[in-house]
């Protein structure tokens, strides 16, 4: 079934099929369940028997982990777990190692640095959800670079790690809008706007929609399959855009910026050669239309809310606009900079091994009981020296794999993908799915299908081989 959606001949049909998923997701959770667990079990199949190529399992993970925030906002749980992220997806990057046999040293240091975090708590108030909430996300990071790592797919499979990653988050979409009531009955305000995020997490779906902003960017500039027209495609960008502005969640938002400037990086300083060698897009013809749906998107959701959103972008607050408080960098990140400096001050009295993992939050002298929202300060906070050796490792692994590739394209995606996962664990640490997703994408040794001449009888004949088996 899986194999159906990726090769899809009309892939509008199944962007049809996710937009009315979300919709009905938002009346009944349990099209959705069904429909889960249909792919889970019937694609899993598939998994077992491409015993020999990894491709299979890293596009059903991909598919499956993506449909968590919809979960949560259908309310699916217990049948489909609320951290279905990460259950899900230490479960099955599990499985791949032991199946194909994965041997990367520096996703098993990854891991062994979280170990002595587990059995410390300064606290004395650490629960099993704590654990769940903080240390199950690095851990899958450990795991998802263990099993990720140098993992050969070619051009054709990575766009369909894109296409599948979207096709969730495109129900997520759709479920916003299902729920979203008419514009003049919002109270808009210089906050995060919950009402907006159909009465969810506003920096969770946030940082979904931009996620799908960016990787509908991707796919657009690639000119990779989503609905087959790439006008439809441009405006699901933007709608992505719009709706993730309309959230008032900035996070999410920036971090389509990031992933979509880094790409447009390295496609600039790309040479000519390079350009006719790898068929690369000009950039000059992307970076204005680009500029064109981003400032139309900002326009829209700008006039939709009587200019609040500038203000908020502007690092307004009610407070800031009385004249009780003025705008410095903790007020633009919503306290972020306090709980960082709680943090650092944890680790600077703790800094061998740390205040144990979950504790930070019951003993930072500033933002106490506000969970962590920096991955690093955290792991310095909880893991002490063993968790910057592990931010180190993680910097190393994802700066040192995208170097290998020649293609300016696929450096700059993959580079983007990784920036992407780890300024998400910045503003939203390791509470979804998006950072080890990002993260094992970019981790990836993409390959170009070459092309190769071979002698046929009476004649020479062009043939184009793949390097291994295609979905």
């Amino acid at each position: 079934m899986l194999k159906s959606i990726a090769n899809s001949e009309y892939p509008l049909l199944w962007i049809i099929f996710h937009i009315a998923l979300g919709v009905i997701s938002a009346i009944s959770p349990i099209p959705l369940i069904v429909w889960f667990y249909s792919i889970a079990v019937i694609s899993f199949f598939g998994v077992i028997k491409s015993s020999d190529n990894p491709s299979y399992l890293i596009l059903y993970t991909v598919y499956l982990i993506s449909f968590e925030l919809l979960a949560r906002m259908a309310g699916t749980s217990p049948f489909i777990p609320y951290e279905l992220g990460k259950y899900l997806l230490f479960l099955l990057m599990v499985f791949g190692i032991i199946m194909f046999e994965s041997k990367s040293w520096i996703g098993f240091l990854l891991l062994i640095c979280l170990i002595p975090g587990l059995m410390i708590d300064s606290s004395g108030k650490v629960e099993w959800l704590d654990i769940v909430f903080n240390v199950v996300g690095p851990i899958n990071v450990a795991l998802v670079v263990w099993f990720f790592y140098k993992k050969k797919i070619s051009v054709s499979v990575f766009s369909k790690v894109f296409l599948l990653a979207t096709l969730p988050l495109i129900s997520v979409l759709s479920y916003t809008f299902y729920r979203l009531p008419d514009f003049d009955e919002i109270d808009f305000e210089l906050g995060a706007n919950s009402v907006t995020s159909a009465g969810f997490g506003s920096n969770q779906v946030s940082t979904a929609l931009g996620l799908g902003a960016f990787l509908v960017f991707v796919i657009w500039l690639n000119k990779w399959k989503l609905t087959g027209y790439r006008w439809l495609d441009a405006i699901i960008f933007l709608v992505f855009t719009v709706q993730g502005l309309l959230t008032f969640s900035r996070g999410g938002m920036f971090g389509t910026v990031v992933g979509v400037v880094v790409v447009l990086f390295f496609l600039a300083r790309s040479s000519q050669n390079e350009i006719k060698r790898f068929k690369l897009p000009k950039v000059g013809k992307f970076v204005v239309p680009t500029i064109v749906f981003v400032v139309t998107a900002f326009y829209i959701a700008n006039e939709i809310t009587d200019g609040l959103l500038l203000l908020r972008y502007q690092g307004e607050t009610a407070g800031t606009l009385a004249g009780s408080k003025e705008i410095d960098l903790n007020t633009y990140t919503t306290g972020r900079v306090d709980i960082f400096l709680g943090d650092l001050e944890l680790w600077y009295d703790n800094l061998l091994f740390g205040v144990g993992a979950g504790a930070s939050r019951y003993l930072r002298d500033t933002m106490v009981e506000v969970a962590a929202h920096i991955e690093l300060s955290r792991l310095l906070a909880e893991h002490g020296v063993l968790g910057l050796i592990n931010f180190l490792l993680l910097m190393y692994v994802g700066l040192n794999n995208f170097s290998f590739h020649k293609n300016p394209m696929i450096k700059g995606i993959l580079l983007a993908c990784f920036a992407v996962g780890i300024y998400t664990s910045f503003h939203a640490a390791m509470r979804t799915f998006i950072s080890p997703l990002m993260i094992g994408i970019s981790l990836l040794s993409v390959y170009q299908i070459k092309k190769r001449r071979d002698k046929i009888s009476a004649g020479k004949d062009l043939k184009v081989k793949e390097a291994s088996p295609s979905l």
